[in-house]
């Protein structure tokens, strides 16, 4: 049964197929007849929307179901949810606060079990990013991406994500808030990335710029001190003219203009933010197509 808690659930190989699929249009009937349930304990824009409509364009059911409504852990064991929900659908999703609870799940490996997002990883992004870029440029290969700001979980599955495809990456964090070793082993072993000094130092002549929020859902109380360390990490104008002269920009929203991203950066024309929204339904449909057929 094929679970993915992160993107390295997937080999190099796997990881092309997935994007391939992603571009299949009309896209085959896998889920014809079938549910997916789509567990949220955190509240979610593009997650839910993609994430539904990738099920419907497969000509599935999707059932969203938000955390007070089964209490995941709470009024009811995480396995129990996890066996009754793999009695009505074909695969299970869920956005959860803690990564520990998607491996809970999967390892009764009765249902697929999908990471719609937690403390650790987001591989979901991590697709749409690759198939934005690949949209763009065709091959990923021998490209150069700079990751500036948080070492978050979006960092960390777009690290793995391009390494395996052959994308060499640098980041830029502020001390205390960069990926972690484990994170950056597991990515080297697919390829080069550099941890750098500054984020001029990550964004030369690079081929596209990433960013996230400074502060994510959960951390609003660390805001104060979150902002003022992420000081100096904005992705401007300035930084972006350091970048080579085709150099792209993704962020993978909500983003908060004027803090890690000025709007002219977000909503000028290197940004590729709306087709990165758009693919995140288009990488959702290619990897459940993969994880069923």
């Amino acid at each position: 049964m094929r679970h993915v808690l992160d993107i390295d659930n997937l080999t190099p190989d796997d990881l092309t197929t997935v994007l391939d699929l992603a571009e299949v249009v009309p896209a085959p009937q896998v889920m014809a007849g079938r549910g997916a349930a789509l567990i949220f304990e955190k509240p979610s824009n593009r997650t839910r929307n993609s994430t539904e409509m990738a099920v419907v364009g497969l000509g599935g059911h999707p059932v969203t179901i938000r955390a007070e409504e089964i209490g995941l852990g709470v009024r009811e064991p995480v396995r129990d949810v996890t066996m009754v929900l793999a009695q009505y659908h074909a695969v299970l999703g869920a956005r959860v606060f803690e990564h520990r609870v998607l491996e809970e799940m999967a390892a009764l490996d009765v249902i697929p079990v999908v990471n719609l997002l937690s403390d650790v990883a987001h591989p979901c992004q991590a697709l749409a990013d690759l198939l934005t870029l690949r949209q763009r440029w065709g091959a990923l290969a021998g490209r150069t991406l700079a990751w500036v700001g948080d070492g978050n979980n979006v960092a960390r599955s777009l690290t793995l994500a391009a390494a395996m495809s052959g994308i060499t990456v640098r980041v830029a964090c502020p001390p205390g808030h960069g990926l972690d070793e484990v994170a950056l082993d597991a990515a080297r072993g697919f390829g080069p990335v550099e941890v750098v000094a500054t984020p001029a130092d990550a964004v030369a002549g690079a081929d596209v710029v990433v960013t996230d929020t400074w502060v994510s859902m959960g951390q609003e109380d660390q805001q104060a001190a979150r902002l003022d360390a992420f000081a100096g990490y904005q992705v401007n104008s300035k930084l972006m003219s350091g970048a080579g002269p085709d150099a792209v920009f993704l962020h993978c929203l909500p983003a908060h203009r004027g803090e890690e991203v000025t709007a002219e950066v977000i909503d000028g024309p290197a940004s590729l933010v709306w087709a990165e929204a758009a693919n995140r339904m288009h990488a959702a449909r290619g990897l459940l197509q993969w994880i069923l057929r």
